[in-house]
């Protein structure tokens, strides 16, 4: 199929000339004479370039253009300025308002021809190009979502065998997962700053899978010998953790998840803000559930207890402002469903 050229003159010879030039080669042309009637055609016809005269009656070649790149359809389509100027200002305005080259008139059909074939095949090059590049970023982005959603269930796998060991608090690492994921949204941040919170939950408690089963379903009081060595399991989630080299944040919730606002917690006795954000989130929403949901020493906590005790913490153990969050989240839970289940909290 042919390549269609518009050109636009308010000179019947000039249209006369560039049309018998492009249709000797066997290209198909159309003619219009004033700006407006080109927009005319334009608004039910689509060629591959337009070849478009400077200055004309009523709108001249700069404004036609302009209004031209007002129609998202057209954006992107070809303009050929043609010009009997020498004047450089009128080739530095035509390149800004988005012509691709310039045409000197009168015509020189060896010119006028490479021009016009020149710009076509260049277009016809970026467009193809356009296309490989949205292929390649759609392909890069499938793979990604891809690679996140396969780590997404390892990290589920991983916390489901930790949980696992605990036959009284199973779920544990999930639903301390999604409460830290509603803490972080309340408090404003970015869906990816929450999907990588909720990430930080599911794997918090990893380093209790080198605790022995023995110590953590132990229904009475543990020893000193064996509270001590269940206070290892944050250093040594992070060891663990700390291998995932593309995401080294992740072995922030496992380590510092037990230090304590402020400073009497372990294993580094962080305080404050020296705690890492995502581990002051996740202090709250694991101590939440370490109250609501049975252990092997314990019943559930009733609501009123857990909520006491959130608000005893404010500012020793835990973030004001994230214990603040997790109370607004109590208090919204008024038949207390929170408790051992995970919520749609949107």
């Amino acid at each position: 199929m042919s390549d269609w050229i518009l050109v636009v003159d308010d000179d019947m010879f000039n249209l006369r000339m560039a049309s018998h030039i492009l249709s000797s080669e066997g290209l198909k042309v159309s003619c219009q004479q004033s700006g407006e009637a080109a927009l005319d055609f334009l608004a039910d016809n689509r060629p591959d370039l337009i070849l478009l005269d400077v200055h004309m009656a009523g709108m001249d070649g700069f404004e036609t253009l302009e209004a031209i790149r007002t129609d998202t359809d057209l954006v992107k389509l070809p303009v050929i300025f043609l010009t009997a100027d020498e004047d450089v200002g009128t080739e530095t305005k035509g390149l800004e308002v988005g012509a691709m080259d310039f045409i000197r008139k009168p015509f020189v059909p060896e010119v006028l021809l490479a021009r016009v074939h020149h710009t076509i095949e260049l277009t016809r090059l970026q467009e193809n190009l356009a296309g490989e590049v949205a292929k390649k970023t759609q392909e890069l982005v499938r793979q990604q979502e891809r690679i996140e959603r396969i780590a997404m269930q390892i990290a589920r796998a991983l916390s489901g065998a930790v949980d696992a060991k605990d036959t009284y608090t199973n779920g544990h690492s999930n639903r301390v997962a999604e409460y830290a994921r509603e803490i972080a949204r309340r408090a404003g941040f970015s869906e990816r700053e929450q999907n990588n919170i909720y990430l930080l939950g599911l794997l918090h408690d990893i380093g209790k899978i080198g605790i022995p089963d023995a110590i953590i379903d132990k229904s009475d009081k543990l020893t000193n010998e064996e509270y001590e060595l269940m206070k290892t399991h944050p250093e040594v989630g992070a060891q663990i953790l700390k291998n995932i080299t593309e995401f080294p944040e992740l072995a922030t919730g496992a380590r510092w998840h037990h230090e304590r606002y402020d400073g009497k917690g372990y294993p580094d006795g962080l305080s404050g803000e020296g705690i890492p954000l995502e581990a002051r989130i996740i202090c709250v929403a694991d101590t939440y559930d370490a109250m609501a949901s049975r252990r092997s020493y314990r019943d559930v906590l009733p609501q009123e207890t857990v909520r006491a005790e959130i608000e005893k913490g404010r500012g020793t153990q835990f973030d004001p402002y994230f214990a603040d969050i997790m109370l607004q989240m109590i208090d919204e839970d008024k038949d207390y469903r929170l408790r051992e289940q995970v919520e749609d909290f949107d």
